[in-house]
């Protein structure tokens, strides 16, 4: 019952469980494996709406539709517990892939966490460094197919000043997911060595992410927008794509914004199969 209820399931319904299994696990358990929503299977799997349970909300502000799986995580980084947030994580990106998991359930314990110290003045702020520190580890070690040779390439970089590599991080993982040749640079990349970067590569698509208002630099976008290479009558650009809540809202018609993980992927896949 205590495992169950670390995990984020209601203790009435942990009870149940114990009781009538003896071996912890909740009744149906062995369905757990089933696919997420964009499945491919064709033998009726249950979407992840499905499949993800739906629990009361909890300490932290998840909502009243919080998943089972957002509630045990967010308990797990509460309670600091490094063990249990990292196999927790492992767990989810193993069974759900890069895409659902980060959409279901680690984003919204993200914003939990991150609204619950925004409102007690930067207090528990350890809370969510030790979470993003272990999805960072997470999504670092997805398994990446192998590249195809002479496959486009996808450039992900944040803005110079910007330090928030999370979400990219989160889009490099499910890209190479897909087998797609993908570059991540990180935070903050230079202006120069982001232009010699696109210059050396010639990639097929670019992200460029921007957190926060003051990093989002609409001049350095254009700018390498504006950079072609090739032969002479032949040359190309690459796409480029602006991601992250930091970005004017309004403006730059020439670029194509990613407000998703899923969008991101689609994109970007899109791009570099032109």
């Amino acid at each position: 019952m205590c495992r169950l209820t670390a995990l984020g399931v209601p203790p009435a319904e942990a009870a149940r469980a114990a009781k009538s299994t003896g071996s912890g696990e909740l009744p149906g358990s062995a369905e757990a494996g089933r696919e997420p929503s964009g499945s491919s299977a064709s033998d009726g799997a249950p979407t992840a709406s499905e499949d993800f349970r739906k629990v009361p909300a909890s300490s932290l502000p998840l909502g009243r539709n919080a998943r089972t799986e957002t509630r045990g995580l967010a308990k797990a980084a509460t309670r600091l517990d490094a063990a249990s947030v990292q196999q927790q994580l492992a767990q989810l990106v193993s069974r759900y892939g890069p895409v659902d998991a980060w959409q279901e359930v680690i984003m919204p314990c993200l914003q939990a966490v991150g609204r619950r110290w925004e409102s007690a003045g930067d207090r528990h702020v350890e809370i969510e460094h030790l979470l993003s520190w272990h999805v960072s580890s997470v999504l670092h070690s997805t398994p990446w197919q192998p590249e195809k040779t002479g496959a486009a390439t996808a450039l992900l970089a944040c803005v110079p000043g910007e330090q928030h590599t999370l979400a990219l991080e989160a889009l490099s993982a499910a890209l190479g997911a897909r087998g797609l040749a993908v570059r991540m640079f990180g935070a903050a990349l230079p202006a120069a060595a982001l232009e010699d970067a696109v210059r050396r590569i010639g990639p097929a698509a670019v992200v460029l992410w921007s957190q926060v208002r003051s990093t989002a630099n609409p001049a350095l976008a254009q700018h390498i927008r504006n950079l072609d290479w090739g032969i002479r009558g032949a040359r190309v650009q690459a796409k480029v794509f602006l991601a992250g809540p930091g970005w004017p809202t309004v403006g730059l018609p020439e670029f194509t914004r990613l407000h998703t993980l899923q969008g991101g992927v689609d994109a970007v896949v899109a791009a570099c199969s032109e």
